[in-house]
């Protein structure tokens, strides 16, 4: 099985609403551990911040939960984050700070952001305290509770867009410059 490709067969997700209250709302002062091993308190991250939440990252010797392909939107996590590797100096460019941020621990996500040469960090959330705080979306698979795929932007800890669901993921970082760049080369500022 090939993760860096997403197949053409799976099911696209859905928008449920479990998204909507998120627009305007505030990130939560919650200290949470990244990949450098650094604790990122996501509440009191300065300037734009793209937050990319998805479900795991899969490993090229493990087999995927059972049935992964067939649910709606859990597909595509490593074609997100090498979508937002490959377009990050044009991020950096919009003065954007990246995060991904999952589930998994800090130790599987360094095997990630290693292997597909992340250069931004990856946050681990497993206790799923943003759950609890912001109330995002989760589904269960064989025993895990993880979150539904959503891409936040804010700046200055303030919620200014929300993309829920995400669908292809591998062209979420395309819609998010996208955004970014219409909106801040208007004349005034609308973040």
């Amino acid at each position: 099985m090939n993760l860096a490709e997403i197949p053409d067969n799976i099911p696209i997700p859905k928008d449920d609403g479990a998204a909507d209250h998120l627009l305007h709302s505030r990130l939560p002062e919650l200290t949470l551990r990244a990949t450098n091993n650094e604790l990122i308190n996501i509440g009191k991250l300065a300037g734009i911040v793209v937050i990319y939440i998805y479900p795991m990252t899969g490993k090229p010797d493990t087999l995927l939960p059972c049935g992964w392909n067939e649910i709606a939107g859990a597909r595509g996590c490593t074609p997100q984050s090498c979508g937002f590797r490959d377009h990050y100096s044009e991020l950096q460019a919009l003065n954007t700070s990246v995060f991904g941020l999952s589930v998994q621990e800090t130790d599987y996500q360094l095997e990630a952001k290693e292997r597909l040469h992340l250069p931004f960090e990856l946050i681990s959330d497993s206790k799923l305290l943003l759950k609890s705080t912001l109330n995002l979306p989760t589904f269960i698979v064989q025993g895990m509770e993880l979150y539904k795929r959503i891409t936040l932007i804010a700046k200055d800890g303030n919620i200014e867009k929300v993309f829920y669901p995400v669908f292809p993921p591998n062209e979420n970082v395309d819609a998010v410059i996208k955004w970014l760049s219409k909106y801040l080369t208007q004349d005034k500022d609308p973040l």
